[in-house]
């Protein structure tokens, strides 16, 4: 592709890595946030926040997305050194541990936790809750490889066994072969049955030949250090270019091959998942926006996921901790009178919240949830899990974790133990309801990644 051209391409998916903008970019093959908030490129520039204070974006939440590329693998590995003394990753240690398996009950769950996506003769079991790694990319604090490392086998301890990552979520591949590889060596065979690792793959707008996608897979298998990927999904930005059939017909080569196990998508519409379909592509699963305010998914996609098997793994689910108990009954519009909103995810899903209703109403919600939770003796963000995984097609729903900073895993759990009886539902609902359709406002599943 002319440099040009990937440079207006760069222009497009960069601008919305919040709140940076990208006034100048040369060629170049690799582009991944950095821990300061700015831009890491191939070619060494190093493109940083010149905005802090930057305007709505023409598209809605392309936060996450917008350091997909070609190469984005490359020398993430060196992004987040160990701050212990020695660096490195800490001497192996096998310590004796009970396997809990994902499916197991922890205390007096009446719900199984795990659920198998498939598309004929192709299937994956998951754990229903999934641990999103989008946060290791950079935004939401330092990652120390060890400490990232350790809490991954707390979380996995637990029966949350399933993790979430992509191409482009800065060392987050990097970390689930560090972990894995210590699971193979420190943990019983029966243990690295449980474990699931879901990546995604985001490429650029380049032609989709054998080759380039085969290149591309091996990346990730070397990073995350497993010769079959558990699931790949596939991402595209742009439906004008018919390119992502053939790089759908190539990945599924690939499975065929037996380097990957499932074939999935994240973010695409109604209208193309049904085309792929067509085509005879065997996706197991859609990963789209799903929330208690982005109730998108069950307007179109649902019906066509109930017809055909496909399920939805969501995300936003708990819009980046938007839906707890720390916004409640906080005035945004003062300054300082709340907590900030100080990370990618925060600020995308505020964005969501304008969209939606605004703040009022969103605080109007948030009272809802807290009297449900109270009920129940639960958290508002396991209601608003609780809730979506209840919800048709649905799958799996994603908590993205906060590796060695911080945990939830006790809250995460609950979730599976929570029965929403026909008064929680319908009280939801009827705020849900009282705020914009957002179909309407944004348009299908994923297009806000498109607008």
């Amino acid at each position: 592709m002319p440099s040009k051209s990937l440079e207006r391409w760069t222009r497009q998916q960069c601008f919305d890595v919040s709140p940076v903008f990208v006034w100048s970019v040369s060629m170049v093959t690799a582009i991944a946030p950095t821990m300061d908030g700015g831009i890491w490129l191939s070619s060494g520039l190093s493109i940083h926040q010149s905005d802090p204070t930057a305007k709505f974006k023409a598209k809605l939440g392309a936060v996450e997305m917008a350091a997909g590329t070609t190469s984005v693998h490359r020398s993430m590995s060196n992004f987040y050194p160990s701050t212990k003394p020695g660096g490195g990753f800490g001497r192996p240690r096998r310590v004796g541990h009970r396997v809990v398996r994902c499916c197991e009950v922890g205390v007096g769950v009446a719900e199984k936790k795990t659920v198998v996506v498939k598309n004929g003769n192709d299937s994956l079991e998951i754990c229903r809750v999934l641990n999103g790694m989008w946060q290791t990319s950079g935004g939401w604090g330092r990652i120390d490889r060890d400490d990232a490392v350790e809490s991954m086998f707390k979380y996995s301890d637990a029966g949350l066994s399933t993790f979430d990552m992509a191409d482009h979520y800065g060392p987050a591949e990097d970390l689930y072969g560090i972990f894995i590889n210590r699971v193979r060596r420190e943990r019983p065979p029966e243990y690295l049955e449980n474990v699931r690792g879901l990546t995604k793959w985001v490429p650029p707008p380049v032609k989709m030949t054998s080759n380039f996608v085969r290149e591309s897979i091996n990346v990730s298998r070397k990073r995350m250090d497993v010769a079959s990927l558990d699931m790949l999904q596939f991402h595209w930005w742009d439906y004008s270019n018919s390119g992502y059939l053939d790089a759908l017909k190539h990945l599924t080569d690939l499975k065929e091959e037996g380097k990957i196990k499932t074939v999935a998508l994240t973010n695409f519409d109604t209208e193309r998942l049904q085309k792929i379909l067509e085509n005879g592509i065997p996706v197991v699963s859609n990963q789209v926006q799903h929330s208690i305010i982005d109730m998108r998914p069950q307007q179109k996609m649902a019906e066509l996921c109930q017809l055909t098997g496909v399920k939805l793994i969501t995300y936003g689910t708990v819009m980046g901790g938007l839906l707890s108990e720390k916004f409640l009954d906080t005035n945004l519009s003062i300054p300082f009178a709340g907590p900030p909103l100080n990370t990618p995810s925060l600020q995308k899903y505020k964005r969501m919240v304008d969209a939606w209703g605004g703040w009022s109403q969103f605080q109007v919600l948030l009272q809802t949830l807290k009297k449900v939770a109270s009920k129940h003796s639960v958290s508002i963000p396991t209601v608003a899990v609780k809730y979506i995984l209840d919800q048709p097609a649905v799958a799996g729903s994603m908590v993205g974790v906060r590796l060695g900073l911080s945990e939830h895993i006790k809250a995460t759990n609950a979730v599976f133990s929570l029965v929403l009886d026909e008064e929680d539902v319908s009280s939801i609902q009827e705020i849900s309801k009282r705020g914009k359709n957002l179909l309407n406002v944004i348009g299908d599943c994923g297009d806000e990644y498109r607008r």
